[in-house]
């Protein structure tokens, strides 16, 4: 027992070394949070509907939290940073719920460990894996975060290479990866760069199991063009078995692979366009404009059991978001969106229309005046349909208002 009790006193003992050779706990907090609730005309609370698709203002129906810490540590020319994360989400429905706390992040990315690339970043651990996002829909086009080590920023002349190892779930036949290759800082024209990213999505099979779905690759250009009021992004994914059937919708592209083998023939591809600008003095606004089709999705039933039925999936979505400014804390906000598009058999005798559109003003108040300025305090009114389903929301109706209060904040 002594000897163990003097083991770890000597474990503490380099611990608080180590730290106090720091940076005096200098500890960075972060996170982000959503939280609110409505009313809506068929008596129950807020309502989430194709939010990727028709945007997310006044059409959420959940709380979210993430709560981040994150410490570096310097060593000479190196920097240690440890990032860790807990994200929660639930209804909101009452004061004390329940729910899962999932440690979103905890990983350790270390720069200067390369002398001749003091930029380059070695990490291992759990991370949000460089994720690209359009925020006024909540979409995340590219995201292969997870569990799993590699190198950022490495230089290749101007450019910026990043290559990664994510494991991408595990079960009873064996293990899913995704390697991660991308390719930053390419230069073109004035004020624009483009990024290339492939993500490769395989995986290990025991010895008397075996997956009946094939690897997928899915291919991203993003070209980002800077302008003096603005930004604004063009996307081009293209995607092959479970990856093209996550390119063909409003799904998240990386993790969450489909091995089924429903979609082993599947292609999709999708292109998006989307931005803010400053349009005046007191406007300001954000869209998505996006195209999505694919080939050969798998069908399934109600069971999820493959049904050998194939389909081709065609739509498009637009979303605007202006944004009036009163003055330099109060805000009227404006969301538009309209999603639409038809999923046909190859059979060519079957054929399913969908589609949403959406409306909302919100009265906000926010930490200053830019589209960014976060705590935003919200008080919003939505008018929601949808354009094929007479019943969609079990009242004999095809349209939905909703009235309620929200907060969003990251820091």
């Amino acid at each position: 027992m002594e000897l163990i009790m003097k083991k770890v006193s000597v474990i503490a003992a380099a611990v608080a070394a180590t730290l106090a050779a720091g940076s005096a706990f200098a500890v960075d907090f972060n996170g982000y949070f959503r939280a609110g609730t409505g009313i809506s005309g068929n008596g129950e609370s807020d309502l989430s509907v194709n939010k990727n698709g028709v945007g997310r203002l006044g059409n959420e129906n959940d709380n979210y939290y993430e709560f981040g810490f994150a410490e570096e540590l310097k060593t000479g020319e190196q920097t240690w940073r440890v990032e860790s994360m807990i994200a929660q989400g639930n209804s909101g429905a009452s004061g004390w719920e329940d729910g899962d706390f999932n440690v979103a992040q905890f990983a350790v990315k270390a720069k200067g460990l390369i002398a001749a690339d003091t930029d380059a970043t070695m990490w291992a651990g759990k991370t949000y894996y460089q994720r690209k996002d359009i925020h006024i829909t909540d979409f995340y086009y590219l995201n292969t975060s997870g569990t799993g080590g590699g190198i950022e920023n490495l230089s290749i002349g101007d450019q910026k290479l990043s290559l990664a190892l994510i494991q991408d779930g595990e079960d009873d036949n064996g293990a899913g990866y995704i390697f991660d290759a991308r390719l930053a800082n390419i230069g073109l024209w004035s004020d624009a760069s483009l990024e290339l990213a492939l993500a490769y999505n395989f995986a290990t099979e025991k010895d008397d199991k075996n997956y009946d779905g094939d690897d997928g690759v899915l291919a991203t250009a993003v070209v980002h063009q800077g302008m003096s009021n603005g930004f604004n992004q063009t996307v081009f994914q293209y995607g092959t078995a479970g990856y093209g059937v996550q390119a063909a919708n409003f799904w998240g592209a990386g993790t969450y692979y489909d091995r089924s083998g429903a979609h082993n023939d599947a292609t999709g591809f999708r292109i998006i366009n989307w931005g803010v600008m400053n349009l005046g003095e007191s406007w300001e606004m954000g869209h998505q404009l996006a195209y999505l089709a694919g080939s050969d999705i798998g069908g399934t039933d109600s069971d999820g059991n493959i049904t050998g039925q194939k389909l081709d999936i065609d739509q498009y979505s637009v979303v605007v978001r202006p944004m009036y400014k009163w003055n330099d804390t109060m805000r009227t906000v404006f969301e538009a969106g309209y999603n639409a598009g038809e999923k046909i058999a190859s059979n060519g005798m079957e054929k399913e229309d969908f589609g949403n559109t959406k409306l909302t003003v919100a009265q906000a108040w926010a930490m200053g005046d830019s589209f960014w300025a976060r705590p935003e305090l919200r008080v919003y009114g939505s008018y929601i349909t949808d354009t094929e389903n007479d019943d969609a929301f079990g009242t004999g109706e095809d349209s939905e208002y909703v009235v309620g209060i929200q907060v969003e904040a990251w820091w």
